[in-house]
């Protein structure tokens, strides 16, 4: 229990060195350095919920274009798929799905081919939904809302961190620059005390 306060406390004289008269002029400038570091973490919030709106907008824009664009099919496979199928990762995981070469037909009646994803081991002439775009090609489904919200939460999450990890970067090569120059006057201060017991 002892340890938390000590922890606060120690933040806190950190934060706010008061007119201790053993706070040094780096010391101040810390706790103005942690102050900045704070206040700008607390200013980067709007910006960054602003940031993650517009985001969102503008997914929700794409994703009812596609929705317009684009509509789902069925493609029947023209081969039987492998049974069992490796990742890329070199982990030679067995994976769910595969590629095999399959057979649609578009909204005007023209028949397309190519390769489509299917479960490992389905016989051929299986039946696998695709999306189509106008152009009666494959393409990817159309955003969902919910990837929409998501993305506009993980942009505003993600500048937010952005903005307080370059803040904290600063506070700490500040206390870095300013450790070093406590440590020159160290020597300094120690250096004329040997020099003046020598007299």
């Amino acid at each position: 229990m002892r340890r938390p306060s000590g922890r606060i406390a120690r933040f806190r004289r950190r934060l706010h060195p008061g007119r201790n008269p053993l706070a040094r002029t780096g010391d101040r400038l810390e706790s103005l350095l942690l102050l900045l570091v704070i206040a700008g973490a607390f200013l980067a919030v709007p910006f960054a919920a602003a940031f993650g709106s517009d985001t969102y907008a503008a997914q929700t824009v794409r994703a009812e274009q596609e929705r317009a664009t684009r509509h789902p099919a069925t493609a029947v496979s023209l081969a039987a798929a492998p049974s069992q199928t490796y990742s890329t990762d070199g982990a030679g995981a067995p994976a769910d799905q595969t590629t095999v070469q399959a057979a649609w037909f578009d909204a005007r009646g023209a028949r397309h081919t190519g390769d489509v994803l299917a479960d490992a081991g389905s016989p051929a002439g299986t039946r696998v939904s695709v999306w189509l775009d106008q152009h009666g090609e494959l393409t990817s489904e159309p955003l969902s809302p919910a990837t929409s919200a998501a993305d506009g939460v993980f942009a505003a999450i993600l500048l937010w961190v952005a903005i307080t990890g370059s803040l904290a970067g600063l506070y700490g090569a500040g206390r870095f620059v300013l450790s070093r120059l406590h440590a020159a006057a160290w020597d300094r201060a120690w250096a004329e005390a040997r020099h003046d017991s020598r007299f």
